[in-house]
């Protein structure tokens, strides 16, 4: 568990390391993950223009997300690796009920900020 008003998240590489990190309720995933290092652009900055912030989100995990909005799930169509738990992490806000979720990079995925 996180420390008092932060909610703890662990990302889980493509290797299969695993990285753990912290946000606030109310905190966009991709914002935390961006913070912790994980390779997600986020082109569109969350206006889901694009699938960049892609994510699997752990099964014990997705039930626990707002079902994806129609536009959430025509972007997630043009996602590599899709996979039955996939998310945009853009539109992913951390609650007090997330705490300890465990979220996977998949093993495709675009980041153009380092070049």
């Amino acid at each position: 568990m996180a420390g008092a008003g932060t909610i703890k998240v662990i990302f889980i590489n493509r290797d299969g390391t695993r990285t753990e990190a912290e946000g606030k309720p109310g905190d966009r995933l991709l914002e935390v993950a961006q913070a912790a290092g994980m390779p997600l652009e986020g082109t569109c900055e969350g206006q889901m223009a694009c699938s960049t912030c892609h994510v699997i989100v752990g099964r014990d995990w997705f039930g626990k997300l707002p079902p994806a909005s129609p536009d959430e799930e025509d972007m997630l169509d043009l996602a590599a690796s899709l996979a039955a738990t996939s998310r945009l992490s853009c539109q992913i806000l951390l609650t007090e009920a997330l705490d300890g979720i465990e979220v996977k990079i998949p093993r495709e995925s675009r980041d153009m900020q380092g070049y």
